[in-house]
Formats: C-alpha cells, sequence, structure tokens
C-alpha cells in the first residue's frame, strides 16, 4: 500500500516537517513522487521510519542512522530490545507485530507474540503492546489507504492468542459472578470484549460471551432464561455510539437486577445504572471484590 505525507507522518510520528528534512539533507526515507509532485510512501519506507523513531527515541541521531545499512540498523534495534526499558522494548513490539499485518507475515506475528510474552505479563502484554498497535492500526483505518485486510490479519491472530490464555488461565472462586459480554448492534472489533472474558476467567467467574453485532432482542431472551449478575458491553463505533441512550435503557430495562459496565469512547458519560469502566486496572479492581 502507499501513503502521503499525512499520513505517514500520522502513523511514524515523525512530523512533515521532518521527514521533508531527512529526504533533502540526506537522501533518507525518500519517497517516490506522482506526476503532480506529490510524495507517496510505501510499506517498506513505513517500517523503515518506524524503526528510525525508536532508534532516535534511544539517542542515536538521523546523520549516523541514514548511512547504515539494514542488516547495521537491525543490529541496533536488537541491541535496543535487549537492553532497554519496558516502554522501549514494548516500541519495539509495537513496531514488529505492524510490520507483520503490513507484510501478512504469521511466521513473524507468532515469533513476536512469543517473544513478546516472555518479557510481559499477559496484562501488561495487552496494555503496553496490544491496545496501542491497534491505536496505529486505527490510525490506519482512518487514512482509508491500508488494506483493512491487514487489520483483521492482525486482529484474528491475536485473538486465537486470547482464546488460547482464557484456556490457560481458568481459576475457581469461592463466590463467582455470572457475567454477560456482548457488543451492541453496530460493534464489531471484539478484542478488548475477548481480553474481558480472560480477566473474568482468570479471576474465576463465569461468563456468558455473546460477541458482536448482537441484536438487543437476544438479551431479552437471555434475561428470561439466566440470572445475570453483571453485563459488560462496548460502545466505540459511530453507529453504536449514536444509539448508545437506547440500546442502555433496553439493556437497563432487560436486566433490572444487574449491574451494567460500559466501555466507549464518549468522554464524561453518565446513566442512571450503568458505570463506564476507564481502564484495565479499574476493571481488575472491580472483579477482585
Amino acid at each position: 500500500m502507499s501513503y502521503n505525507i499525512e499520513q505517514f507522518s500520522q502513523i511514524t510520528g515523525i512530523t512533515k516537517l521532518v521527514l521533508r528534512t531527512w529526504e533533502n539533507r540526506y537522501s533518507f526515507l525518500k519517497a517516490k513522487r506522482t506526476k503532480t509532485k506529490i510524495r507517496v510512501y510505501s510499506d517498506e519506507l513505513l517500517v523503515q521510519a518506524l524503526n528510525t523513531k525508536l532508534l532516535i527515541n534511544n539517542g542515536h541521531k538521523i546523520s549516523e542512522i541514514s548511512r547504515k545499512k539494514d542488516e547495521e540498523i537491525l543490529k541496533l534495534i536488537n541491541e535496543i530490545k535487549s537492553k532497554s526499558d519496558e516502554n522501549t522494548v514494548s516500541e519495539y513490539y509495537i513496531n514488529k507485530f505492524i510490520e507483520s499485518a503490513i507484510s501478512y507475515n504469521t511466521a513473524l506475528f507468532h515469533q513476536t507474540y512469543d517473544e513478546c510474552s516472555k518479557n510481559f505479563s499477559v496484562i501488561n502484554l495487552y496494555k503496553k503492546v496490544i491496545l496501542p498497535t491497534f491505536s496505529k492500526i486505527g490510525l490506519f483505518w482512518l487514512t482509508k489507504r491500508v488494506d483493512p485486510g491487514q487489520e483483521h490479519f492482525l486482529s484474528e491472530l491475536i485473538k486465537q492468542k486470547i482464546y488460547y490464555e482464557i484456556e490457560k488461565n481458568k481459576s475457581p472462586m469461592k463466590n463467582p459472578k455470572v457475567w454477560l459480554l456482548f457488543l451492541p448492534p453496530g460493534e464489531y472489533h471484539e478484542i478488548g470484549l475477548i481480553f474481558s472474558k480472560l480477566l473474568l476467567s482468570k479471576y474465576g467467574h463465569e461468563t456468558i460471551y455473546l460477541g458482536a453485532n448482537v441484536p438487543l432482542d437476544a438479551l431479552k431472551q437471555i434475561s428470561m432464561k439466566k440470572n445475570i449478575d453483571n453485563t459488560l458491553f462496548f460502545s466505540i463505533s459511530n453507529f453504536s455510539t449514536k444509539n448508545l441512550q437506547n440500546n442502555t435503557l433496553l439493556i437497563e430495562k432487560y436486566f433490572k437486577t444487574s449491574k451494567h459496565y460500559l466501555v466507549t469512547s464518549i468522554n464524561n458519560i453518565k446513566f442512571e445504572n450503568t458505570k463506564a469502566i476507564n481502564n484495565i486496572d479499574d476493571f481488575i479492581k472491580l472483579i477482585c471484590k
């Protein structure tokens, strides 16, 4: 795929001014030009730019980086990975996951995940690597220039890993609660919801997992057959946030004795019987009570 300079700058975190300066001064990250002289960046340049940003963040100068061969750059990157703090190591793995998605490289994905899981707990892997990676992928979607297949490729592999972790991390609890997990109509990205299932299983709770784009009428049927202690749903997409008020009122109506929890992109949202969850740590405190 290809990117204009605005898109490339957003994804890499390198300003347009700096990109132009590097190209003019060092002939580095040199984009192709259209007939109208518009810069067009490739996937290969994107990976190179992400690595360059990592090196610069760790004290290397562009004058040094621009003269090095690919194998020399990789050597420096690996040295940073082995010697640096957790935040820098996180950035390294984020870049690797993005690279695996761009090239549809399953082997690179598994290698990266296996290495990453040795350096992070399951929870920190999600917080410090997976979420920031999908934030970057989200930028890809906003550009409307990257194949959505790349995001689906990565998300499906991540989901497989989380399901595997769920099976490994089931724990008994003395007083387990029954949690109903679902995404309302118009919500399709399940990564956060599946990770919530992992946390609930890890802390010994029972989950009824319905997945994405669930018709609200289906919830009514469940309310008639199963006692639900808590519901958890996400409202992130434009479609579901537009309908959030009505959706929430219906959920509260169907499960009158349940507690309700919501993850949403809308700030300062307030409902009478539904509480917004703002981060993973708050959710863990909630389910450990």
